[in-house]
């Protein structure tokens, strides 16, 4: 189960966080967004025990001072750090363990990403690595986001810890420290000198094509994600060309070298690509792929279908990989309320997460594969895909099992499977609406002309025959793929992918509906409405702060919220039953009814805006909690019908919408005994339920209270009447 609690509310009953629904699916920047501090959905982080010390200071290690060029904060083995320094009793932020799953290991390079509570790593702190035997880990802290307070929202951590026995798990606490004198981080070139190698190679229709990392790192443009004296990242990018030097017009391979200074040490992060956006005859490709790194084959795949805008990723090692799984803290990451607050009492049985390893195989592993997701999106029935993360990433959160956490970053590799990627040649970016406001993959291409420019900026058609794919996307039963993959790694694949599905999102609709630049996502289907809110709102508070599309989505995301402002927050006329009933909401029931699971699918995804700080999304919720609350605790009303597949809301299709909870639930259940008490045993009878259940599938996290749960859960803070209905 995947559970979500209110604020504050940790002995209460644990709100089943539904993952699926059953019929329910049926048929760089600008500066970071204002935090809040109102009506949290998870407490704030408290103080953690404090690190080991002697009289406060750092009990020995030999240690240097570096500042990386991206803004990083770290320590470098190199220089005693003075008795000066001290770590400040209680200045511990949290800890992250680290799992060994090899056999015993010295100098083991780690690198993961974090989220951090406002406050908690203010701009003048540094971060230091304490282990239990009081020994110091220089650690080197890669800043991506900030908070509106100029403290940590997210980072890259990296370090090389001492050494890892068989089957070990080593704690290491976070611990704040002072800051340390600037360094200069280092260039490819050592790492070339040293002999590292790798290439991918494309035989397509008998002509090979190729790329090879050092050959860029050495003369093309090299962007840098990490940098420092632990750990340097450097990203290249070029065309698959064939020996004479042609490029081809569509498959691109994208390197990410992640070399350990010191060491032979490097990750080779290789993506290949069949993105353009606006490249001519667009269609899927079947090659014969290989990857050499260091000279030798690490990967071969033959008649490799390659679909119309996906990619595929591969990751290896030159050198020595290491065996480690590293564990977050999941009390503190939700604390941070950058994940929902789900219920940290949940345990996995050992089957569950058995079974996450033994069924991860398959065709539906490999390249062009899904992993754990539905590939066809708009099925009918349950999806564990569907909710503010998919049962696999909840598990995994509050887990950390490296069995689920396998599933979970592995079904994120595969996001880039289906045809939903779409690269602007311009910017070398995920393509953004804000850039192109007339394009879309819905609607004519006559719908496309920029009136601006006088050109339409409809995709170049991809012909069906040419163009055919098993996998279907859709934005209403779209999971969050990449968010939580790329909190917990720092991997910049993953944030693209991220960004990749939420520009889709907003790119998919008429540019007419959506109000061109705008990126309105109004006229979608209620819950495609509330999981296009979800991840704008992941995109716009976790993508770097140096990243020019951190503005679009931060755009897109105000833009949005004004709208629904505009529409019903602030607006007199607006329905008194905090429903929508814009694009087709009211469309059940011969237009007179609406479907109460979407409606807390909205509610949800709103709660979850307003966690991760965007402010104009209070007024919306506290306005959506009144249709949550209403079906919870209305007295004309019964709470054991709240979570309804459809209630009627208006008396014909013509009419307006009903002023009261009770005017609803009356109309709806027109045909129950009158003399029903609400939760009797009359009523339990009547209804062919146990006493106290409600209808819609409650006795599973598949059902339509089980959706309902999280809309509660988010409200439960807001007033008197929340906490009632939690209660309830």
């Amino acid at each position: 189960m995947r559970n979500l609690l209110p604020p504050k509310t940790p002995n209460m009953l644990a709100a089943i966080i539904g993952c699926v629904t059953l019929t329910a699916c049926g048929g760089g920047g600008g500066a970071p967004e204002t935090q809040l501090v109102a009506s949290p959905s998870a407490p704030a982080p408290t103080a953690a025990p404090a690190p080991v010390v002697t009289a406060g200071l750092i009990q020995s290690s030999t240690v240097n001072t570096t500042q990386s060029a991206s803004g990083s904060l770290l320590l470098t083995p190199t220089t005693v750090l003075t008795s000066t320094t001290a770590i400040v009793a209680g200045a511990q932020i949290t800890d992250v363990r680290f799992e060994n799953t090899g056999a015993a290991q010295t100098g083991v390079p780690v690198t993961f990403g974090h989220a951090f509570a406002v406050g908690a790593v203010a701009a003048s702190d540094a971060v230091v690595g304490n282990l239990p035997d009081g020994t110091m880990v220089p650690l080197q802290v890669d800043v991506k986001a900030r908070h509106a307070d100029g403290s940590i929202r997210h980072a890259v951590i990296s370090a090389v810890l001492p050494s890892l026995a068989a089957a070990e798990t080593q704690t290491m606490a976070l611990v704040k420290t002072t800051p340390y004198a600037p360094n200069t981080a280092s260039d490819p070139a050592a790492l070339l000198a040293s002999g590292f190698t790798a290439a991918a190679n494309v035989t397509l229709d008998g002509q090979q094509y190729s790329a090879s990392a050092d050959a860029l790192l050495k003369g093309a443009k090299v962007t840098t994600w990490l940098a420092g004296a632990i750990v340097n990242e450097w990203h290249v990018s070029a065309p698959l060309k064939s020996a004479q030097g042609v490029s081809h017009p569509h498959l691109i391979a994208r390197f990410a070298i992640r070399s350990y200074n010191g060491s032979k040490k490097t990750r080779v992060d290789l993506t290949i690509e069949n993105n353009w956006a606006y490249e001519d005859a667009p269609q899927n490709f079947v090659y014969d792929a290989q990857v050499l790194v260091g000279g030798q084959p690490v990967f071969t795949k033959s008649a490799l279908t390659h679909y119309h805008h996906a990619r595929w990723r591969k990751v290896f090692w030159w050198g020595q990989e290491p065996q480690v799984h590293v564990k977050h803290n999941t009390g503190y990451l939700i604390a941070t309320k950058a994940v929902p607050n789900y219920d940290q009492s949940v345990a996995f049985p050992e089957t569950t997460l058995a079974a996450m390893k033994t069924t991860w195989t398959g065709t539906k592993t490999e390249l062009m594969g899904v992993g754990a997701a539905t590939q066809y999106m708009p099925a009918t029935g349950a999806h564990p895909d569907i909710g503010l993360m998919p049962s696999w990433s909840a598990t995994y959160l509050l887990s950390m099992d490296k069995r689920a956490k396998q599933v979970t970053m592995g079904t994120a590799d595969l996001a880039g499977s289906w045809s939903a990627h779409y690269r602007d040649r311009n910017t070398d970016r995920p393509i953004s609406v804000l850039d192109y406001p007339y394009m879309t993959t819905l609607g004519l291409r006559t719908d496309t002309m920029n009136k601006v420019t006088k050109q339409l900026e409809a995709f170049p058609i991809c012909p069906k025959e040419a163009c055919v794919t098993p996998h279907t996307h859709d934005t209403a039963h779209q999971p969050s793929l990449a968010y939580l993959p790329y909190l917990v790694s720092g991997d910049y694949y993953y944030l693209e992918e991220l960004q990749f599905w939420t520009m889709f999102n907003v790119l998919s609709s008429n540019p007419g509906y959506r109000e061109f630049e705008k990126g309105l996502v109004k006229s979608n289907q209620v819950r495609a409405q509330a999981w296009a809110l979800r991840s704008l709102g992941e995109a716009a508070y976790i993508t770097p702060d140096s990243d020019p599309l951190k503005s679009h989505f931060q755009t897109f995301v105000k833009n949005n919220l004004d709208w629904y402002n505009a529409e019903y927050t602030n607006n007199p006329s607006a329905n008194k039953l905090g429903i929508f009933t814009h694009s087709n909401a009211t469309v059940y029931n011969s237009g007179t009814g609406t479907a109460p699971w979407m409606e807390d699918f909205v509610t949800s995804a709103t709660g979850f805006l307003v966690d991760l700080g965007f402010s104009d999304a209070i007024p919306l919720l506290q306005w959506k909690s009144k249709f949550v609350i209403g079906r919870m605790t209305d007295p004309s009303a019964c709470w054991i019908r709240g979570a309804a597949y459809t209630v009627k809301v208006r008396a014909s299709a013509n009419e307006p919408v009903f002023d009261t909870i009770g005017e609803s639930y009356r109309a709806t259940f027109a045909s129950d005994p009158a003399n029903l008490v609400c939760g009797s045993a009359e009523m339990a009878t009547f209804l062919k339920l146990k006493v106290g259940e409600m209808t819609g599938y409650a006795a599973v996290p598949t059902g339509y209270p089980s959706n309902m749960q999280p809309a509660v859960a988010y409200v439960a803070g807001l007033s008197a009447g929340g906490l009632k209905a939690w209660s309830v």
